[in-house]
Protein backbone atom coordinates (compact mmCIF):
# COMPACT_ATOMS: atom_id res chain seq x y z
CA UNK A 1 0.00 0.00 0.00
CA UNK A 2 1.28 3.39 -0.90
CA UNK A 3 1.12 5.90 1.93
CA UNK A 4 0.81 9.58 1.51
CA UNK A 5 1.64 12.39 3.91
CA UNK A 6 1.30 16.12 3.70
CA UNK A 7 4.61 17.84 4.21
CA UNK A 8 4.35 21.37 5.47
CA UNK A 9 7.14 23.46 4.05
CA UNK A 10 9.48 24.59 6.79
CA UNK A 11 9.74 28.32 7.22
CA UNK A 12 12.39 30.28 9.12
CA UNK A 13 10.70 31.80 12.15
CA UNK A 14 13.80 33.48 13.51
CA UNK A 15 16.57 34.37 11.15
CA UNK A 16 18.96 35.07 14.02
CA UNK A 17 18.59 31.78 15.92
CA UNK A 18 17.87 29.67 12.86
CA UNK A 19 14.74 28.14 14.45
CA UNK A 20 12.25 26.71 12.00
CA UNK A 21 8.51 26.35 12.01
CA UNK A 22 5.57 26.24 9.65
CA UNK A 23 4.30 29.15 7.63
CA UNK A 24 1.14 29.19 9.75
CA UNK A 25 3.24 29.24 12.92
CA UNK A 26 5.37 32.05 11.56
CA UNK A 27 2.28 34.04 10.68
CA UNK A 28 0.88 33.58 14.18
CA UNK A 29 4.19 34.62 15.70
CA UNK A 30 4.31 37.66 13.43
CA UNK A 31 0.81 38.67 14.54
CA UNK A 32 1.78 38.33 18.19
CA UNK A 33 4.95 40.36 17.71
CA UNK A 34 3.07 43.00 15.74
CA UNK A 35 0.38 43.23 18.43
CA UNK A 36 2.97 43.40 21.20
CA UNK A 37 4.89 46.12 19.36
CA UNK A 38 1.76 48.17 18.76
CA UNK A 39 0.73 47.84 22.41
CA UNK A 40 4.19 49.01 23.49
CA UNK A 41 3.94 52.00 21.17
CA UNK A 42 0.46 52.78 22.52
CA UNK A 43 1.82 52.76 26.07
CA UNK A 44 4.61 55.05 24.83
CA UNK A 45 2.02 57.45 23.41
CA UNK A 46 0.25 57.55 26.78
CA UNK A 47 3.60 58.14 28.50
CA UNK A 48 4.20 61.07 26.13
CA UNK A 49 0.92 62.55 27.35
CA UNK A 50 2.15 62.08 30.91
CA UNK A 51 5.36 63.86 29.94
CA UNK A 52 3.36 66.87 28.75
CA UNK A 53 1.22 66.88 31.89
CA UNK A 54 4.24 66.65 34.18
CA UNK A 55 6.00 69.41 32.28
CA UNK A 56 3.15 71.90 32.57
CA UNK A 57 2.48 71.07 36.24
CA UNK A 58 6.02 71.48 37.58
CA UNK A 59 7.39 74.05 35.13
CA UNK A 60 4.72 76.56 36.14
CA UNK A 61 6.42 76.78 39.56
CA UNK A 62 9.69 77.89 38.00
CA UNK A 63 7.90 80.35 35.71
CA UNK A 64 6.05 82.18 38.51
CA UNK A 65 8.37 85.23 38.64
CA UNK A 66 8.00 85.76 34.87
CA UNK A 67 4.22 85.27 35.01
CA UNK A 68 3.92 87.75 37.88
CA UNK A 69 6.02 90.38 36.11
CA UNK A 70 4.18 89.97 32.80
CA UNK A 71 0.69 90.21 34.31
CA UNK A 72 1.49 92.90 36.87
CA UNK A 73 0.80 90.92 40.05
CA UNK A 74 2.97 89.88 42.99
CA UNK A 75 4.57 86.46 43.02
CA UNK A 76 2.38 85.20 45.93
CA UNK A 77 -0.72 86.22 43.96
CA UNK A 78 0.68 84.53 40.85
CA UNK A 79 0.97 81.40 42.99
CA UNK A 80 -2.80 81.05 42.72
CA UNK A 81 -2.14 79.89 39.16
CA UNK A 82 -0.51 76.78 40.67
CA UNK A 83 -3.37 76.31 43.11
CA UNK A 84 -5.92 76.63 40.30
CA UNK A 85 -4.27 73.82 38.34
CA UNK A 86 -4.13 71.57 41.43
CA UNK A 87 -7.79 72.30 42.16
CA UNK A 88 -8.64 71.32 38.60
CA UNK A 89 -6.86 67.98 39.11
CA UNK A 90 -8.70 67.23 42.36
CA UNK A 91 -12.12 68.21 41.01
CA UNK A 92 -11.72 66.89 37.48
CA UNK A 93 -10.62 63.32 38.26
CA UNK A 94 -13.78 62.06 40.02
CA UNK A 95 -16.16 64.21 37.96
CA UNK A 96 -14.84 63.03 34.59
CA UNK A 97 -14.64 59.39 35.72
CA UNK A 98 -18.29 59.39 36.75
CA UNK A 99 -19.76 61.66 34.07
CA UNK A 100 -18.03 59.92 31.15
CA UNK A 101 -18.26 56.35 32.44
CA UNK A 102 -20.10 55.18 29.31
CA UNK A 103 -17.53 56.60 26.87
CA UNK A 104 -15.17 53.98 25.33
CA UNK A 105 -11.75 54.26 26.94
CA UNK A 106 -9.89 54.96 23.70
CA UNK A 107 -12.18 57.87 22.84
CA UNK A 108 -12.04 59.12 26.43
CA UNK A 109 -8.23 59.17 26.49
CA UNK A 110 -8.04 61.07 23.21
CA UNK A 111 -10.71 63.52 24.38
CA UNK A 112 -8.87 64.13 27.65
CA UNK A 113 -5.63 64.93 25.83
CA UNK A 114 -7.50 67.27 23.47
CA UNK A 115 -8.97 69.07 26.51
CA UNK A 116 -5.52 69.28 28.12
CA UNK A 117 -4.05 70.75 24.94
CA UNK A 118 -6.86 73.31 24.62
CA UNK A 119 -6.51 74.32 28.28
CA UNK A 120 -2.80 74.99 27.82
CA UNK A 121 -3.43 76.87 24.56
CA UNK A 122 -5.87 79.11 26.42
CA UNK A 123 -3.14 79.66 29.03
CA UNK A 124 -0.68 80.75 26.34
CA UNK A 125 -3.05 83.43 25.04
CA UNK A 126 -4.62 84.46 28.38
CA UNK A 127 -4.63 88.30 28.34
CA UNK A 128 -5.14 88.85 32.08
CA UNK A 129 -4.35 87.25 35.42
CA UNK A 130 -7.98 86.20 35.92
CA UNK A 131 -8.24 84.49 32.55
CA UNK A 132 -4.93 82.71 33.18
CA UNK A 133 -6.21 81.33 36.50
CA UNK A 134 -9.35 80.08 34.74
CA UNK A 135 -7.30 78.55 31.92
CA UNK A 136 -5.00 76.75 34.37
CA UNK A 137 -8.02 75.31 36.17
CA UNK A 138 -9.35 73.99 32.84
CA UNK A 139 -5.92 72.57 31.94
CA UNK A 140 -5.84 70.70 35.26
CA UNK A 141 -9.26 69.06 34.87
CA UNK A 142 -8.09 66.20 32.56
CA UNK A 143 -4.86 65.52 34.50
CA UNK A 144 -5.98 62.87 37.00
CA UNK A 145 -8.52 61.29 34.67
CA UNK A 146 -5.92 60.89 31.92
CA UNK A 147 -3.45 59.11 34.19
CA UNK A 148 -6.17 56.94 35.71
CA UNK A 149 -7.69 55.84 32.41
CA UNK A 150 -4.24 55.42 30.83
CA UNK A 151 -3.21 53.15 33.72
CA UNK A 152 -6.32 51.00 33.18
CA UNK A 153 -5.75 50.77 29.43
CA UNK A 154 -2.03 50.00 29.83
CA UNK A 155 -2.76 47.27 32.39
CA UNK A 156 -5.38 45.78 30.05
CA UNK A 157 -2.97 45.75 27.10
CA UNK A 158 -0.18 44.18 29.17
CA UNK A 159 -2.27 41.46 30.80
CA UNK A 160 -2.26 40.26 34.43
CA UNK A 161 1.44 39.37 34.53
CA UNK A 162 2.72 42.73 33.31
CA UNK A 163 0.21 45.30 34.47
CA UNK A 164 2.44 46.83 37.15
CA UNK A 165 5.25 47.42 34.66
CA UNK A 166 2.79 48.88 32.14
CA UNK A 167 1.41 51.30 34.72
CA UNK A 168 4.98 52.25 35.64
CA UNK A 169 5.78 52.99 32.00
CA UNK A 170 2.79 55.33 31.71
CA UNK A 171 3.82 57.14 34.89
CA UNK A 172 7.41 57.32 33.65
CA UNK A 173 6.39 60.20 31.41
CA UNK A 174 5.72 62.23 34.54
CA UNK A 175 9.16 61.37 35.93
CA UNK A 176 11.04 62.08 32.71
CA UNK A 177 9.32 65.46 32.61
CA UNK A 178 11.25 66.41 35.75
CA UNK A 179 14.54 65.47 34.11
CA UNK A 180 14.01 66.90 30.62
CA UNK A 181 10.75 68.78 30.14
CA UNK A 182 10.74 71.03 33.20
CA UNK A 183 14.35 72.29 32.86
CA UNK A 184 13.86 72.83 29.12
CA UNK A 185 10.68 74.89 29.28
CA UNK A 186 11.85 76.77 32.38
CA UNK A 187 15.00 77.79 30.50
CA UNK A 188 12.92 78.74 27.46
CA UNK A 189 10.57 80.81 29.60
CA UNK A 190 13.47 82.67 31.19
CA UNK A 191 15.24 83.22 27.85
CA UNK A 192 12.15 84.32 25.90
CA UNK A 193 8.75 84.41 27.61
CA UNK A 194 6.68 82.11 29.81
CA UNK A 195 4.07 81.89 27.03
CA UNK A 196 6.59 80.22 24.74
CA UNK A 197 7.27 77.67 27.49
CA UNK A 198 3.60 76.72 27.71
CA UNK A 199 3.48 76.72 23.92
CA UNK A 200 5.91 73.78 23.99
CA UNK A 201 3.39 71.95 26.21
CA UNK A 202 0.67 72.64 23.64
CA UNK A 203 2.90 71.12 20.97
CA UNK A 204 3.51 68.02 23.12
CA UNK A 205 -0.23 67.68 23.66
CA UNK A 206 -0.97 67.93 19.94
CA UNK A 207 1.66 65.29 19.11
CA UNK A 208 0.20 63.03 21.79
CA UNK A 209 -3.28 63.32 20.30
CA UNK A 210 -1.93 62.31 16.88
CA UNK A 211 0.03 59.42 18.41
CA UNK A 212 -3.01 58.15 20.30
CA UNK A 213 -5.16 58.31 17.17
CA UNK A 214 -2.54 56.34 15.22
CA UNK A 215 -1.38 53.80 17.81
CA UNK A 216 -3.97 53.23 20.52
CA UNK A 217 -6.17 50.22 19.74
CA UNK A 218 -9.75 49.84 20.90
CA UNK A 219 -9.86 48.03 24.23
CA UNK A 220 -12.71 45.90 25.48
CA UNK A 221 -12.83 47.39 28.97
CA UNK A 222 -16.56 47.28 29.80
CA UNK A 223 -18.32 50.63 29.90
CA UNK A 224 -20.07 51.39 33.17
CA UNK A 225 -22.36 54.18 34.35
CA UNK A 226 -22.05 57.02 36.86
CA UNK A 227 -23.78 55.11 39.68
CA UNK A 228 -21.49 52.10 39.23
CA UNK A 229 -18.40 54.29 39.29
CA UNK A 230 -19.59 56.17 42.36
CA UNK A 231 -19.99 52.78 44.01
CA UNK A 232 -16.21 52.82 44.52
CA UNK A 233 -16.78 55.34 47.30
CA UNK A 234 -18.73 52.71 49.24
CA UNK A 235 -15.76 50.33 49.32
CA UNK A 236 -13.63 50.69 52.48
CA UNK A 237 -10.53 49.26 50.78
CA UNK A 238 -10.64 52.04 48.17
CA UNK A 239 -10.54 54.60 50.98
CA UNK A 240 -7.72 52.78 52.76
CA UNK A 241 -5.66 52.79 49.55
CA UNK A 242 -6.36 56.46 48.88
CA UNK A 243 -5.57 57.48 52.46
CA UNK A 244 -2.33 55.49 52.32
CA UNK A 245 -1.33 57.59 49.31
CA UNK A 246 -2.41 60.91 50.84
CA UNK A 247 -0.51 60.36 54.08
CA UNK A 248 2.41 58.17 53.00
CA UNK A 249 3.22 60.10 49.82
CA UNK A 250 2.67 63.48 51.49
CA UNK A 251 5.97 63.12 53.31
CA UNK A 252 7.92 63.26 50.06
CA UNK A 253 6.32 66.62 49.24
CA UNK A 254 7.27 67.93 52.67
CA UNK A 255 10.89 67.42 51.61
CA UNK A 256 10.57 68.35 47.92
CA UNK A 257 8.72 71.65 48.44
CA UNK A 258 11.55 73.20 50.46
CA UNK A 259 14.50 71.38 48.92
CA UNK A 260 16.01 74.45 47.22
CA UNK A 261 16.50 76.35 50.45
CA UNK A 262 17.51 73.18 52.29
CA UNK A 263 20.30 72.44 49.82
CA UNK A 264 21.59 76.02 49.79
CA UNK A 265 21.24 77.03 53.46
CA UNK A 266 21.82 73.65 55.15
CA UNK A 267 23.88 71.59 52.69
CA UNK A 268 25.93 74.57 51.53
CA UNK A 269 25.38 74.03 47.79
CA UNK A 270 25.38 77.00 45.43
CA UNK A 271 22.13 78.10 43.83
CA UNK A 272 23.41 76.87 40.47
CA UNK A 273 23.66 73.32 41.84
CA UNK A 274 19.97 73.11 42.75
CA UNK A 275 18.75 72.38 39.18
CA UNK A 276 21.32 69.58 38.98
CA UNK A 277 20.03 68.13 42.23
CA UNK A 278 16.45 68.34 40.94
CA UNK A 279 17.48 66.57 37.73
CA UNK A 280 19.14 63.82 39.80
CA UNK A 281 15.92 63.51 41.76
CA UNK A 282 14.03 63.18 38.48
CA UNK A 283 16.35 60.36 37.41
CA UNK A 284 15.54 58.65 40.69
CA UNK A 285 11.82 59.01 39.99
CA UNK A 286 12.28 57.49 36.53
CA UNK A 287 14.15 54.49 37.90
CA UNK A 288 11.56 54.21 40.66
CA UNK A 289 8.75 53.80 38.15
CA UNK A 290 10.53 50.83 36.58
CA UNK A 291 11.45 49.25 39.92
CA UNK A 292 8.01 49.90 41.40
CA UNK A 293 6.21 48.44 38.39
CA UNK A 294 8.23 45.23 38.57
CA UNK A 295 7.78 45.00 42.35
CA UNK A 296 4.00 45.48 42.01
CA UNK A 297 3.85 42.61 39.52
CA UNK A 298 5.46 40.37 42.14
CA UNK A 299 3.43 41.55 45.16
CA UNK A 300 1.37 44.72 45.47
CA UNK A 301 1.19 44.53 49.26
CA UNK A 302 4.92 43.98 49.77
CA UNK A 303 5.71 46.75 47.29
CA UNK A 304 3.56 49.28 49.18
CA UNK A 305 4.84 48.25 52.61
CA UNK A 306 8.47 48.11 51.47
CA UNK A 307 8.31 51.55 49.83
CA UNK A 308 6.79 53.15 52.93
CA UNK A 309 9.33 51.54 55.27
CA UNK A 310 12.15 52.76 53.01
CA UNK A 311 10.68 56.30 53.03
CA UNK A 312 10.58 56.29 56.83
CA UNK A 313 14.29 55.45 56.96
CA UNK A 314 15.50 57.61 54.07
CA UNK A 315 13.73 60.77 55.19
CA UNK A 316 14.97 60.34 58.75
CA UNK A 317 18.51 59.93 57.41
CA UNK A 318 18.07 63.03 55.22
CA UNK A 319 17.26 65.12 58.31
CA UNK A 320 20.51 63.89 59.91
CA UNK A 321 22.85 64.13 56.91
CA UNK A 322 21.45 67.20 55.14
CA UNK A 323 24.51 69.29 56.19
CA UNK A 324 26.72 67.01 54.07
CA UNK A 325 26.21 67.90 50.38
CA UNK A 326 26.99 64.52 48.81
CA UNK A 327 24.90 62.62 51.35
CA UNK A 328 22.02 65.10 51.00
CA UNK A 329 21.84 64.79 47.19
CA UNK A 330 22.26 61.00 47.33
CA UNK A 331 19.44 60.63 49.85
CA UNK A 332 17.27 63.04 47.87
CA UNK A 333 17.79 60.79 44.83
CA UNK A 334 16.79 57.71 46.83
CA UNK A 335 13.72 59.46 48.26
CA UNK A 336 12.58 60.27 44.71
CA UNK A 337 13.21 56.68 43.60
CA UNK A 338 11.32 55.15 46.53
CA UNK A 339 8.38 57.54 46.45
CA UNK A 340 7.99 57.02 42.72
CA UNK A 341 8.12 53.22 43.20
CA UNK A 342 5.13 53.52 45.53
CA UNK A 343 2.79 54.97 42.89
CA UNK A 344 2.42 51.97 40.51
CA UNK A 345 1.68 49.74 43.50
CA UNK A 346 -1.00 52.12 44.82
CA UNK A 347 -2.50 52.40 41.34
CA UNK A 348 -2.58 48.60 41.00
CA UNK A 349 -4.02 48.21 44.50
CA UNK A 350 -6.91 50.48 43.57
CA UNK A 351 -7.60 48.36 40.49
CA UNK A 352 -7.74 45.27 42.71
CA UNK A 353 -10.23 46.66 45.24
CA UNK A 354 -12.48 48.83 43.04
CA UNK A 355 -14.69 46.07 41.62
CA UNK A 356 -16.55 47.43 38.60
CA UNK A 357 -15.72 51.05 39.46
CA UNK A 358 -12.24 50.85 37.95
CA UNK A 359 -12.15 54.26 36.28
CA UNK A 360 -13.16 56.34 39.30
CA UNK A 361 -10.82 54.48 41.63
CA UNK A 362 -7.89 54.80 39.24
CA UNK A 363 -8.41 58.52 38.70
CA UNK A 364 -8.92 59.22 42.41
CA UNK A 365 -5.34 58.08 42.98
CA UNK A 366 -4.12 61.27 41.33
CA UNK A 367 -6.53 63.42 43.30
CA UNK A 368 -5.10 61.77 46.41
CA UNK A 369 -1.52 62.50 45.34
CA UNK A 370 -2.36 66.17 44.77
CA UNK A 371 -3.89 66.33 48.25
CA UNK A 372 -0.67 64.73 49.47
CA UNK A 373 1.21 67.56 47.75
CA UNK A 374 -0.79 70.17 49.64
CA UNK A 375 -0.57 68.27 52.95
CA UNK A 376 3.19 67.77 52.76
CA UNK A 377 3.87 71.38 51.75
CA UNK A 378 1.62 72.70 54.54
CA UNK A 379 3.11 70.57 57.32
CA UNK A 380 6.67 71.14 56.09
CA UNK A 381 6.07 74.88 56.08
CA UNK A 382 4.50 74.73 59.54
CA UNK A 383 7.57 73.21 61.19
CA UNK A 384 9.85 75.69 59.43
CA UNK A 385 7.65 78.57 60.61
CA UNK A 386 7.79 77.14 64.14
CA UNK A 387 11.57 77.64 64.03
CA UNK A 388 12.61 73.99 63.75
CA UNK A 389 14.76 74.63 60.67
CA UNK A 390 14.90 73.25 57.16
CA UNK A 391 15.79 69.71 58.20
CA UNK A 392 12.49 69.40 60.07
CA UNK A 393 10.33 68.77 56.95
CA UNK A 394 12.22 65.50 56.40
CA UNK A 395 11.23 64.41 59.92
CA UNK A 396 7.65 65.33 59.05
CA UNK A 397 8.02 63.21 55.92
CA UNK A 398 9.28 60.28 57.95
CA UNK A 399 6.38 60.60 60.39
CA UNK A 400 3.87 60.76 57.53
CA UNK A 401 5.38 57.60 56.01
CA UNK A 402 4.90 55.87 59.38
CA UNK A 403 1.28 57.03 59.40
CA UNK A 404 0.79 55.80 55.83
CA UNK A 405 2.23 52.43 56.79
CA UNK A 406 -0.18 52.26 59.74
CA UNK A 407 -3.15 53.06 57.48
CA UNK A 408 -2.10 50.36 55.04
CA UNK A 409 -1.62 47.82 57.85
CA UNK A 410 -5.10 48.54 59.25
CA UNK A 411 -6.61 48.25 55.78
CA UNK A 412 -4.87 44.91 55.26
CA UNK A 413 -6.15 43.58 58.60
CA UNK A 414 -9.68 44.72 57.81
CA UNK A 415 -9.53 43.04 54.40
CA UNK A 416 -8.27 39.75 55.91
CA UNK A 417 -10.91 39.81 58.64
CA UNK A 418 -13.59 40.41 56.01
CA UNK A 419 -12.28 37.52 53.93
CA UNK A 420 -12.36 35.20 56.95
CA UNK A 421 -15.89 36.28 57.78
CA UNK A 422 -17.07 35.50 54.26
CA UNK A 423 -15.28 32.13 54.32
CA UNK A 424 -16.78 31.01 57.64
CA UNK A 425 -19.90 28.83 57.42
CA UNK A 426 -23.21 30.07 58.70
CA UNK A 427 -23.23 29.83 62.48
CA UNK A 428 -19.58 30.80 62.83
CA UNK A 429 -16.38 28.78 62.90
CA UNK A 430 -16.52 25.14 63.91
Amino acid sequence: MTSFCIITEPFPVNEVTGEWGTRDGAAALHRRVESSTRNALAVGAMALGGFGIGTTEFAAMGLLPDIAADLGVTEPVAGHVIAAYALGVVVGAPFIAAAFARVPRRALLIGLMVAFTVGNALSVFAPTYGTLVAARFLAGLPHGAFFGVAALVAAHLAGPQGRGRAVGRVLMGLSVANVVGVPLVTWLGAAMNWRYALGVVVLIGAVTVIALLALLPSVDIPATNPLTELGALARPQVWFALLTGVVGFGGMFAVYTYISTTLTSVSGLGAGSVPVALAIYGVGMTIGNVVGGRAADRSVARSIAGSLIALVVLQALFSLFAPQPFAAVSLFFLIGLTASALVPALQTRLMDVAGEAQTLAATLNHSALNIANALGAFLGGAVIAAGWGYTAPALVGSALAVAGLAVFAVGTLVARRGARTVAEPVGGPR
